[in-house]
């Protein structure tokens, strides 16, 4: 996560002793356009060789530990999450930037390895921390149609802190999980989590763009486009240093509209659809590289004729994609993160991304969209797309690259998805 990687650790510094005032930034960025700047940085490794310069211990740990190993290991939390004897509320946003991930592993890490006691599981639609620093009414151009953090503050929060902490016979009645339902706008209870009646099934792209739930049947059939590491894919079509807390819901019209993003969509929904836990794509790729990313977005598509909101009388919401989950993997470590592995050039490779959790309803009029890229940057650094050490590559390492995702009948891509019945 470059640019809130790079920006975070600029302020990120110990103290000797206490003090009042906070210390000096180390350096200052030269330009508000993140995208640029980050580009104008060149090589990852000038990160730290020209602006860090050692100066932050915690920064220059990717740097010394590029692959999944014992330093970041001994630092992973989950499997410390036991024996735990009280109660607990799990609480996260569904469009947690910063941690995402740590909302779903630790709440199943306390479940699975503590059975038996009292796991509470809350979820709403908050970038970080937004349960507790804003409203909660809205997100970007999204409107969620209540305050929803207040919501939580005072029919759960509250009533969890004054059963166990003040009066244990007041009470409680919190089911197993409480989940904002995006695109329905609607708090719903679950006995469990992931919730039971959630039923498997698989999107598979097709030529000219298509997405439905049927085995394709082409032969030899595959989309290629051409991935160049001096002209990525932004993140996001906001201008700022780098760091878009509203990201996870912008509209992606501007990446569809480039050469180096593949999209597929489904016929427009004859009923609603709603996603719910994980989904897992599974993709059949090859690159004229040695490395590659790999970006899977899940977008609901507006319709056309899609009403404006008063309060939002700019946005076109007509057409608009909002995006509903999106996941990176760098290739190498598409079988291990601790053993990067090169791609063979030209040869059909299986590469696996597990998305995290959505509860989302695409309504009745709206088509499912996915994305396909190998950049979003300054979201991530980019990729030299040669099999090397990122942080030692010099800019002469990065190349263009053709990558192909195929979608026929003996190399079918897809993304596994849990349907709530």
């Amino acid at each position: 996560m470059l640019a809130a990687n790079f920006g975070f650790y600029t302020y990120f510094q110990e103290h000797n002793k206490p003090t009042k005032t906070n210390m000096p930034p180390l350096f200052e960025m030269d330009t508000p356009d993140g995208y640029q700047f980050y580009l104008n940085m060149g090589a990852i490794k000038n990160a730290e060789a020209v602006y860090y310069k050692k100066r932050n211990e915690y920064f220059l740990n990717n740097f010394e530990n590029p692959d999944y190993n014992s330093h970041w290991k001994t630092r992973n939390l989950l499997p410390h999450l036991k024996n735990i004897k009280h109660a607990v509320m799990v609480v996260g946003g569904w469009y947690d930037a910063e941690d995402l991930y740590g909302t779903f592993k630790t709440y199943q890490a306390i479940e699975k390895q503590n059975p038996g006691i009292e796991n509470i599981f809350v979820v709403g639609p908050w970038a970080h921390g937004g349960w507790a620093g804003s409203s909660g009414a809205s997100l970007g151009d999204v409107s969620f149609g209540q305050k929803t953090a207040p919501f939580y503050q005072e029919t759960m929060e509250a009533k969890f802190f004054k059963h166990h902490l003040i009066n244990n016979k007041l009470p409680l009645n919190l089911p197993e999980a409480t989940l904002f339902n995006t695109g329905t706008n609607q708090w719903r209870q679950f006995d469990t989590y992931p919730p039971k009646n959630v039923k498997t099934k698989s999107l598979y792209f097709h030529p000219n763009g298509k997405l439905n739930f049927e085995v394709p049947v082409a032969d030899n059939s595959y989309d290629e486009f051409l991935s160049d590491p001096a002209h990525p894919v932004p993140y996001s079509a906001k201008i700022n240093d780098g760091v878009v807390r509203t990201y996870m819901v912008e509209d992606q019209r501007f990446a569809s509209q480039r050469p180096d993003v593949l999209s597929f969509q489904t016929e427009a929904l004859t009923e609603e659809l709603t996603l719910a836990g994980s989904s897992m794509a599974k993709l059949k790729v090859a690159v004229t590289g040695t490395d590659a990313d790999w970006i899977v977005k899940i977008i609901d598509v507006y319709p056309n004729d899609a009403p404006s909101d008063p309060k939002k009388p700019e946005i076109v919401y007509g057409g608009y994609q909002q995006m509903v989950r999106s996941e990176i993997i760098r290739g190498k470590y598409r079988n291990n993160p601790e053993k990067p592995e090169p791609f063979i050039p030209n040869e059909i490779t299986d590469v696996s991304l597990e998305l995290q959790d959505v509860l989302h309803t695409f309504k009745k009029g709206h088509r499912i969209m996915v994305q396909i890229q190998s950049s979003c940057f300054p979201w991530a650094d980019r990729n030299p797309q040669t099999f090397i050490n990122i942080f030692e590559a010099k800019e002469s390492d990065y190349q263009k690259a053709f990558h192909r995702l195929y979608h026929n009948s003996e190399s079918a891509s897809f993304i596994s998805v849990g349907i709530l019945e």
